[in-house]
């Protein structure tokens, strides 16, 4: 046969199937597809329940102090092998934490177990810019013999601690994941959430999971010896959450600002304490701790941080880049006509207090083409990328109150920028 005559032949049979169809008794609610073929089902529906404290102390390594082997004991695991991965920037301040961490594992060895030297990783942003570091840990997790049911320690700021988390949960699909949080960003937010990321493509986060971690140890000492910028950058997370969710808990911030701004340890000790515990409160009561929604409310102020910091190719610090995007979105806020003069100019004002800046160039960039790569409003689009579905953002109408929107006004942004730059 030809293969016009095959194709013919097809064509006719194809025809008389049609025809077929047609004729028989088809309900409305059926389609001919569903009536020539069967399906069968099988719906997977299971809850798994995860659980870690969040320890506050001091001196967590000196060997007076039991808290870390009393909760590994606890933990009651079949190993007590750990891999120490230590921020550069941690041991250039603590150059004895080695000696300590050796001290500690041999003192209470039947807690803890050290695999292999502490590995060192860059500090900063640095160490997520690539997947490089990610790779070494994983093949030290693979050639110390770790285990599902063994740990990794990750000691060091909140991009180190997103980086070494990543490594973690990929490595034997999870293994056991224990935070030492060094930075005040760190152990009030990114330390005792439930994200590891690393950035790719020029997004910040884009590649990660979500993995809780076995427990998190905030040792105040570590603040101690942090320079005044990794001091501050830390404090407009806590400023974030006070806006959206604890009028009084900005109350707090606003009256110590200048305390604060000196180095008041009292005062910072108060507000990591606070804001961690809206942030853990919020993973496990908001609904959604693994973003399967498109919403991320404790994001107010971060679609412009996450861009400011990229098109600034990181001068800016997280936390500085994040006190901009408040500025920015508070002004909008009242631009719009949701949030009072009386609570914007109160906003702006501990802004100031603290240390801040309200503007930086990189916002009046391009802002007549939001495609731009160098374009603040870009922030928005990959925002929505990053979580999917429609846009949403965080805005406010009072002090402690946030709410969300799925829509912005370009033109006013643009004036709320001016004003930025004004003041």
């Amino acid at each position: 046969m030809s293969p016009t005559a095959t194709s013919e032949s097809h064509k006719t049979k194809s025809q008389k199937v049609r025809s077929q169809i047609s004729k028989s008794q088809i309900s409305k609610s059926q389609t001919p597809f569903q009536m020539r073929s069967k399906f069968q089902t099988i719906r997977q529906d299971f809850a798994v329940r995860f659980n870690y404290d969040v320890h506050f102390t001091r001196g967590l390594f000196h060997i007076e102090n039991p808290l870390l082997a009393n909760v590994l004991i606890q933990r009651k695991t079949s190993s007590n092998k750990v891999l120490v991965v230590v921020d550069s920037g941690v041991l250039s301040a603590y150059p004895s934490l080695l000696d300590q961490l050796k001290a500690y594992a041999e003192l209470y060895s039947q807690a803890i177990t050290l695999v292999e030297e502490p590995m060192v990783v860059p500090g900063g942003e640095i160490s997520k810019q690539s997947a490089q570091w990610v790779e070494k840990i994983q093949n030290a997790v693979h050639r110390s013999a770790i285990c599902r049911h063994s740990y990794v320690m990750a000691i060091g700021g909140g991009a180190v601690l997103d980086m070494i988390g990543y490594a973690a949960a990929t490595a034997h699909r999870g293994v056991r994941l224990i935070r030492v949080p060094t930075t005040v960003l760190a152990q009030n937010d990114s330390g005792v959430g439930v994200k590891n990321a690393i950035n790719a493509f020029g997004k910040k986060n884009f590649l990660g999971t979500f993995a809780p971690p076995e427990l998190v140890l905030n040792d105040f000492d570590f603040l101690e010896t942090l320079g005044q910028r990794d001091w501050l950058s830390g404090i407009p997370e806590a400023f974030k959450v006070a806006l959206i969710k604890d009028a009084d808990f900005f109350g707090f911030i606003e009256g110590a600002a200048l305390a604060l701004s000196k180095r008041d340890m009292e005062a910072m000790e108060t507000l990591v304490y606070r804001c961690a515990k809206h942030h853990v409160e919020h993973i496990g009561g908001y609904g959604d701790p693994f973003e399967k929604g498109s919403s991320r409310p404790l994001d107010f102020g971060h679609w412009a941080a996450h861009r400011l910091e990229h098109i600034t190719e990181y001068r800016l610090r997280h936390g500085e880049a994040v006190a901009i995007g408040i500025a920015l979105d508070s002004t909008y806020s009242y631009l719009k006509g949701y949030l009072p003069e009386e609570d914007w100019q109160r906003i702006l004002g501990t802004i100031q207090t603290l240390g801040f800046s309200l503007y930086a160039p990189e916002l009046s960039s391009h802002l007549d083409d939001p495609t731009h790569p160098d374009s603040i409003f870009r922030g928005l689009s990959e925002f929505r990328e990053h979580l999917g579905g429609e846009l949403t953002i965080m805005l406010l109408d009072a002090i402690g109150h946030g709410f969300e929107v799925h829509e912005v006004d370009f033109e006013l942004y643009k004036q709320a920028i001016a004003l930025l730059q004004a003041a």
